[in-house]
C-alpha cells in the first residue's frame, strides 16, 4: 500500500507503517527543529502528525497523491511531549464512499498519552 508523498511530511522525519488495513502508524525521531521555546514538542508538529498519520489511513494513489482531504481536525494535547520520539497511531473509525472519520493517539518514547486527536476526511475522487 503507498503512502502520502509530501516534501514537508519527509522534511519533518516521518516513518510510516501499515499496522492493519485500517491502522497506521507514524514515527517521528525528536530533533531539535521539532521543538518550542518551552523545549517540548511544537504543538503545530503534533498536529501535522496526527493530520499526516489519519490521512494517510486510506492510500495514496498511484503518483503517491493523497485521496483522503482533512475537512475538520480536532487535537487535544494532553501533556508536553519530549524525549526521542514521538509514535502516533491512527485508527479508522468509519469510512463511507464520501467521508472517512478517524482517531489518532500520540506517544512518547515512554509509551505515555501526549496528545489524542479526531478528524473528518472527504474522499477525493480520483482524477480531482
Amino acid at each position: 500500500m503507498a503512502f502520502i508523498r509530501q516534501p514537508f511530511d519527509e522534511y519533518l522525519g516521518f516513518e510510516y507503517e501499515r499496522t492493519a488495513a485500517d491502522r497506521v502508524l507514524v514515527r517521528l525521531p525528536l530533533r531539535a527543529i521539532h521543538m518550542n521555546s518551552v523545549g517540548v514538542v511544537h504543538g503545530g508538529v503534533i498536529s501535522t502528525l496526527v493530520d499526516v498519520a489519519m490521512s494517510n489511513l486510506i492510500e495514496g494513489d498511484e503518483n503517491g497523491v493523497q485521496r483522503a482531504v482533512t475537512v475538520d481536525l480536532h487535537t487535544t494535547f494532553v501533556t508536553g511531549a519530549k524525549g526521542t520520539e514521538l509514535v502516533a497511531k491512527a485508527e479508522i473509525v468509519k469510512q463511507g464512499r464520501a467521508m472517512m472519520y478517524a482517531d489518532c493517539r500520540v506517544f512518547d518514547a515512554k509509551n505515555h498519552v501526549v496528545a489524542r486527536a479526531t478528524g473528518s476526511f472527504v474522499m477525493r475522487r480520483t482524477g480531482n
